[in-house]
């Protein structure tokens, strides 16, 4: 048998690594892992990496970086780019800094086949191996991360079109928190220029909520992007009901998508005046929350979005998330 063509696959959650991996399997490839930009880098000089497998969005070294590193310094990779930002200006720009493909996220081991046959990059082993590539052991949170960046990129979509101008998506966070942290947060976005949209949502077994928290001073930019006239004051709800109808619809239906369930939204409510948490939702102890930071940094723009469940949506979420691969 040939010797196996070294493989890096270069991105932040364990999840999508070990994605990736499966999906090689039954391929002549020897995987190296890498969990940021410059960890990639590093694999690829050392002559571990003759194909790269690149995410965008990760820490310390972003995607983009990688490419623009791998063109000055000549470095020997084929690069193929899987990434959650669909946005058709993402792609042009990683085809155009030297990537071979842009595949998006979620991806499948039919997908990669697709890729690696059409390019002619791989040999086919005559027995592959049932063994994975990843003996990595995978916590919930990466779940949550890995199907958050995915609804990410989808809801970062929704905005780009809307908005004609590329969107900057950021790494999700995912954590668990209690009532007074979730209040807090809230708190200190109404008393610095800020308005919360808030919209409920519900499926099997779950519920939460979605607020998006945008800057009141900053909807002019956004009404310059949307080619909308008018006094300010006038278009301010149209505006922020607009963003919220655009990464709150995305972001939901994408998410719970990928967990094959369906939700339903009530309808969005503008909070201008926060006060603090209901009594009702100040019982619990903690629950799970998602925070994405979307920026549009050419125009100085951005509007955090928090996706919140409840606490008795959890078991639920646990069990749907532990069959996500």
């Amino acid at each position: 048998m040939s010797t196996p063509v070294p493989v890096v696959i270069c991105d932040d959650s364990r999840l999508a690594r070990k994605q990736m991996a499966s999906a090689l399997r039954g391929w002549n490839v020897e995987v190296t892992f890498a969990e940021h930009g410059l960890e990639g880098l590093e694999a690829i000089r050392a002559g571990k990496g003759d194909i790269l497998f690149l995410d965008l969005n990760m820490p310390i070294m972003d995607g983009y970086q990688v490419l623009e590193r791998i063109r000055r310094d000549d470095l020997p990779a084929m690069v193929i780019v899987v990434s959650g930002d669909v946005q058709q200006e993402a792609r042009a720009r990683v085809l155009e800094l030297g990537a071979l493909e842009f595949i998006k996220k979620p991806t499948s081991a039919e997908i990669i086949t697709d890729v690696l046959h059409r390019y002619g990059l791989l040999t086919e082993l005559e027995h592959p191996s049932e063994q994975s590539h990843d003996d990595e052991v995978l916590e919930l949170p990466d779940y949550y991360q890995e199907i958050s960046n995915v609804a990410m990129g989808q809801a970062g979509e929704m905005l780009a079109r809307l908005l004609n101008t590329f969107v900057d998506l950021p790494i999700p966070k995912v954590n668990l928190v209690s009532p007074k942290e979730v209040e807090q947060i809230l708190l200190n976005a109404t008393s610095n220029d800020f308005d919360l949209v808030s919209q409920g949502f519900a499926g099997p077994q779950l519920a939460g909520e979605a607020l998006l928290v945008i800057k009141r001073s900053n909807l002019e930019t956004i009404a310059k992007l949307m080619d909308m006239q008018g006094q300010m004051d006038q278009l301010e709800t149209e505006l922020e009901m607009s963003l919220s109808n655009a990464l709150i619809g995305a972001f939901t239906s994408g998410f719970a998508k990928q967990l094959d369930f369906s939700l339903s939204r009530a309808t969005p409510i503008i909070l201008r005046d926060y006060s603090g948490m209901p009594e009702q939702n100040s019982q619990w102890q903690k629950t799970l929350m998602i925070s994405i930071d979307y920026q549009l940094k050419a125009h100085g723009f951005h509007c955090e979005l928090l996706v919140i469940f409840t606490e008795d949506s959890l078991p639920k979420l646990k069990e749907m998330a532990r069959y996500f691969s």
